[in-house]
């Protein structure tokens, strides 16, 4: 908390003292900072200060996880095979396009490292020049169970179910105050991410 109380004050006032002075050296930053944390939480937890919270939430940019952005995996595959290929030493060629259908079908909920380690691991046992993956590795643990997926499929329809109703409140319109976004209470391009992923219309038709 005493660090936040710092960092308030370069914000607020744009000026510090160093330890052991006692005159204040002006600054001048642009400050950029990420989480995974669920900061409104923990300043209803009392373990964040509010106050900085809405000095650093100026300009809010949210990263929806893995599984809402599919589109993203085929250059992310590219990439980390690339990587990983030159560590190995080896001459990775070709990826296959079935092999990308499986990763985008994945509903990876160990987010983008699980799809990192996912791809070491491929690259490490490869053993020609096309990038495939064992699907069985993305087929363990009970996520891919006939229950847990009813639970999902559960679950998404409540989802789009709410998504639906605030929209129909807001009359399709996602931001500002009175937006789908702050009746749902996530971040608006987390809603767009999810419309899009779902398939629903601004207006309350699939």
């Amino acid at each position: 908390m005493e660090t936040q109380i710092a960092l308030l004050r370069v914000l607020q006032e744009k000026e510090f003292e160093r330890v052991g002075s006692n005159h204040p050296v002006s600054v001048d930053i642009r400050l950029i900072a990420a989480t995974n944390r669920d900061l409104p939480a923990a300043v209803a937890a009392g373990t964040f200060r509010q106050d900085l919270f809405y000095r650093l939430n100026v300009v809010p940019i949210d990263v929806p996880s893995l599984r809402e952005r599919a589109e993203d995996i085929p250059l992310l595959v590219e990439y980390f095979v690339g990587r990983f290929a030159k560590e190995a030493g080896k001459n990775i060629r070709h990826i296959g396009r079935h092999t990308l259908e499986q990763l985008q079908n994945y509903h990876w909920p160990g987010n983008i490292r699980e799809l990192q380690n996912v791809v070491e691991r491929a690259v490490v046992l490869c053993e020609n020049d096309t990038f495939a993956v064992d699907e069985s590795w993305l087929k363990r643990g009970s996520a891919d169970s006939p229950r847990s997926q009813d639970g999902l499929s559960a679950l998404t329809d409540r989802e789009v179910e709410m998504i639906e109703a605030a929209l129909a409140e807001s009359r399709g319109r996602i931001f500002g105050p009175s937006g789908a976004a702050a009746k749902l209470g996530i971040p608006r391009q987390t809603l767009k991410s999810k419309i899009r992923r779902l398939g629903i219309d601004k207006f309350g038709q699939r």
